[in-house]
Formats: C-alpha cells, sequence, structure tokens
C-alpha cells in the first residue's frame, strides 16, 4: 500500500508544479476552508486548529473555519468530510482515533483508508499523564504502588473507547498488573472536568489540553509518554524513566481531504500547511503547547495511518482488548 501512496502523491506534485502551486486550491476567496474538528472545543485537536487558523487563513487568502463536530468516537465528523465535495474546501483535523477506529469498529459508515487523501501530518505529541488533587502520588511509580494496593479504587478518564489515550494507559496497565478502571469520555475538555471533578482520577493528554490546570496546581503530571521530557515540564519523567524501560507512545494530528481531491489541490493544500506550520509564531506556539511539529506531505500521514493502524491493531488481538460498548 506504501508504494501506491507514493505514486500518487508524487504524481500531485509534479501536476502541482506543472500548473502553478501560486494558485489557489479555489479561485473563489470569498469560500472558507473548513477545518473539522471531530471534538468539542478545548482538546488537542482544537486548540491545534486554532493556533493555526489566522496564519493558514492568511496563507490562503481566505477565510478559515473551525468546525467542531464530536460524537461517535470521531466517527460524525469522519463521515462528514468523507460524504463532502473534494473540492479541498472541506478538511478533516484528524486525531489518533483515524487509525484506530477501523480496528474498533469494522462497519464504519466510511473507509479510513479509501475515502481519504492525506494532506499532512501535521503534529505529534506525547501524552501526560495527569492526577486530580486526591491522589498523593508524586509520579507514575507511586502512583502504580498504590493502585497494586488498592485494586479498582482508582479509574482513569480517556477521549474515548479505542483513543490513543485509552490504548495507552490499558498498555501501561497491563504492563504493570495494576487495576484502574477505564472511564471514556466524549473528548479532552469532558476528561479535564472529570478529573478536575475527581470523577476519574487520572487522564492521558496532550500538554495543551492540561497545561492551565497544571499551571493552577489542580492537575499533578505524573509522567510523560514520549521518549523525552517535555522542556515545559523537565521535572517530570518518561513513562520509560519509572519503570517501564522502552516505552514510547505518541498521539497525532493529520489533515486529510475527501479522496476525490484532485491532485494539484492536494499539493497546494500541503504546501499551504507546510507554510503555516513553518511559520515562527505558529511553530513557536505550537512547541510552546507540547506539540512537535511534523509537516510531512500527504503520503507521509497516509504511511503514519497505516503503520498505527497495524501496530495498535496487533496490541488489541494480543490483548482481546474490547474497544466498542
Amino acid at each position: 500500500m506504501s508504494s501506491s501512496i507514493n505514486r500518487r502523491h508524487a504524481l500531485g506534485l509534479a501536476s502541482a508544479a506543472a500548473l502553478g502551486l501560486a494558485l489557489p486550491a479555489r479561485a473563489d476567496k470569498d469560500t472558507p476552508l473548513r477545518l473539522v474538528v471531530p471534538f468539542p472545543p478545548g482538546g488537542s485537536t482544537d486548540i491545534a486548529a486554532r493556533i493555526m487558523q489566522p496564519v493558514l487563513a492568511e496563507k490562503l487568502g481566505r477565510p478559515v473555519i473551525v468546525d467542531n463536530r464530536p460524537g461517535a468516537a470521531s466517527q460524525i465528523a469522519t463521515q462528514f468530510v468523507a460524504k463532502s465535495a473534494a473540492d479541498g474546501n472541506t478538511l478533516l483535523l484528524s486525531f489518533d482515533n483515524h487509525a484506530i477506529n477501523p480496528i474498533a469498529k469494522p462497519k464504519l459508515p466510511y473507509d479510513t483508508f479509501k475515502d481519504f487523501a492525506g494532506v499532512t501530518l501535521a503534529l505529534r505529541f506525547p501524552l501526560v499523564i495527569g492526577a486530580s488533587a486526591s491522589v498523593t502520588a508524586k509520579d507514575l511509580r507511586e502512583f502504580v504502588e498504590a493502585a497494586r494496593r488498592a485494586p479498582a479504587k482508582f479509574s482513569y478518564a480517556s477521549t474515548g473507547l479505542g483513543s490513543m489515550n485509552h490504548l495507552v494507559m490499558e498498555d501501561i496497565k497491563r504492563q504493570a498488573s495494576v487495576d484502574v478502571l477505564h472511564v471514556p469520555f466524549g473528548g479532552g475538555g469532558p476528561a479535564v472536568q472529570a478529573v478536575l471533578g475527581d470523577v476519574s482520577q487520572i487522564t492521558l493528554l496532550s500538554f495543551a489540553a492540561l497545561r492551565g490546570q497544571i499551571a493552577a496546581g489542580k492537575i499533578r503530571p505524573l509522567a510523560v509518554t514520549g521518549a523525552r521530557r517535555l522542556p515545559e515540564l523537565p521535572d517530570v519523567p518518561t513513562v520509560a524513566e519509572s519503570g517501564f524501560a522502552g516505552f514510547e507512545a505518541y498521539s497525532w494530528i493529520g489533515i486529510f481531504a475527501p479522496s476525490a481531491t484532485k491532485a494539484p489541490t492536494l499539493a497546494k493544500l500541503t504546501a499551504d500547511f507546510q507554510a503555516t506550520l513553518a511559520h515562527p509564531d505558529v511553530r513557536l506556539k505550537l512547541t510552546q503547547a507540547g506539540f512537535e511539529v511534523m509537516a510531512t506531505d500527504g503520503a507521509g500521514v497516509e504511511r503514519h495511518a497505516l503503520e498505527q493502524f497495524e501496530r495498535w491493531g496487533a496490541f488489541v488481538r494480543k490483548h482481546n482488548l474490547k474497544l466498542e460498548d
């Protein structure tokens, strides 16, 4: 599949070069670009979209609308984009659910790998494991010890069944042999509120989603899931440093268009997003929010989605993990 991905995008780049990338995806500058976000405001995808929005609009020379369409583990937004006109005006700001939903839900109302064309793997970011004020543990090691002493006492809030934070925490649970109840919510914002209200005691979200609560002392960071500590949280160890040797996991944000979108339009969109992500103000804000800018071409995000599908599909099958209600 990866070779066909590369061929398609190479043809798109060649066509775009022949036609001139200076042409907008569509001539009508009053037609907005709609960035469809699968979650409510306050989560990682929404934060990233709104950081990119003003500079992207400037690059495109037309309005950019952030359209939040939460629900059904991102299926509502994803189906909306799949069925939208393939004119470059409606794009999916995908989350890691994009690659995991076909593992969890064999009868999706769209085909993840046939109904979408990649624009860019925009960002990736480690998850921060954050605890409520009721948790006395100072780090992940202490939390694991507390969970072993009191099985089923603690729960964790995720952004939904089959989300990356769900799978990552299930991996940690199995490696640590602890029982922590999973409580799925409809996005990062509701998950944060669950921890603030001590409905759940921990969650795993981007630093961007937890930054304000961490700064206010309302949520305590226990660990980060990336290979390195976050510069913004230099005293917070990685999961690997917390007794899980070699552990590494990232959430990611990709941009996708309907699959029938013409190659020159896709190439132009890729170039515009890459330029936006390279803008100093955008890059600084994203970095400060804990995001790592990737800015790949379209083939790169399609390849990444397939790799994630294969990795987490193997994990789900190995542990017979339930991903549906």
